[in-house]
């Protein structure tokens, strides 16, 4: 008996979108990540690029348990001697409302080509509004 492995033109890319509004931020990114992998398909191939594609709305509404909205920090370095910066989840959502949802995301992803290939194909608004209409998104329900 042979081994399927399907190609990379074979695998039939679908659009979801996911509505974030009062669900737990880490949750979401982890449905998020399970589509974008293809893990939900039956010709999931680890190697390959057979996930689909996802849009998360309402990413400024989604909801952390405990004390991170104050505690949970994000840091970046400059390159430069003394150039770490660190700002808080709450001040994340002022600032930057979509980036906690995409690097939670791009955390879960795997960090090699492939991982960079599957950050490409999901998008993340703030509020409801998105640009994807043509498409035909289906809704994805977060458990």
């Amino acid at each position: 008996m042979k081994t399927y492995v399907p190609t990379e033109g074979e695998v039939k890319k679908d659009w979801h979108i996911i509505d974030a509004e009062g669900k737990v931020l880490g949750r979401v990114a982890v449905e998020a990540a399970k589509l974008l992998r293809g893990k939900h398909k039956p010709q999931y191939t680890p190697s390959m690029d057979c996930g689909d594609h996802v849009i998360i709305i309402n990413a400024q509404k989604a909801r952390v348990t405990g004390k991170k909205m104050t505690d949970k920090m994000y840091y970046r370095h400059s390159g430069y001697p003394g150039g770490l910066t660190e700002i808080s989840y709450g001040e994340m959502l002022e600032r930057f409302p979509e980036r906690a949802m995409s690097l939670a995301i791009k955390g879960m992803l795997p960090h090699n080509r492939l991982g960079r290939k599957l950050a490409t194909n999901f998008r993340v608004y703030p509020g409801t509004e998105h640009p994807h209409v043509a498409q035909n998104p289906k809704p994805y329900d977060v458990k």
